[in-house]
């Protein structure tokens, strides 16, 4: 019988406890403010998701996704997806007055498609 971590439970694999271990130590560094938000990147096999969270209050202020009718659409690959995804947030963040985020990669590793809606996120004006 294998040792189990305190953030396995059953069903979870011992790789989705390792992302979620390396996403709360992220976590305990960086930290969203209503005039610095956290952007959240939450990444399946399909699509992903970004979100602009204001940790003091609780709230989402902008959010993207590859779900979205303007991306759905688009013919390529989840990188350039991606990449279209973080251009979108930062319109919807402009849109809202945010122009500075703290970049919040969720555990994941910063490449490929991370790294791909970081930059469309920069190239559409955020700071981070």
């Amino acid at each position: 019988m294998t040792k189990r971590s305190s953030l396995t439970r059953r069903g979870t694999s011992a790789r989705a406890a390792a992302r979620a271990r390396r996403h709360l130590r992220v976590r305990k560094k960086v930290r969203g403010t209503p005039e610095r938000p956290r952007l959240v990147v939450t990444r399946s096999l399909k699509h992903i998701v970004a979100q602009l969270v204001d940790d003091t209050k609780g709230i989402t202020l902008a959010s993207a996704s590859t779900l979205d009718v303007s991306i759905r659409g688009e013919e390529g690959k989840k990188t350039e997806k991606s990449h279209l995804t973080g251009k979108l947030l930062a319109e919807r963040a402009k849109a809202a007055g945010i122009t500075a985020v703290v970049f919040d990669r969720g555990g994941y590793r910063y490449h490929g498609r991370v790294a791909a809606l970081a930059d469309g996120a920069r190239e559409g004006g955020l700071e981070f």
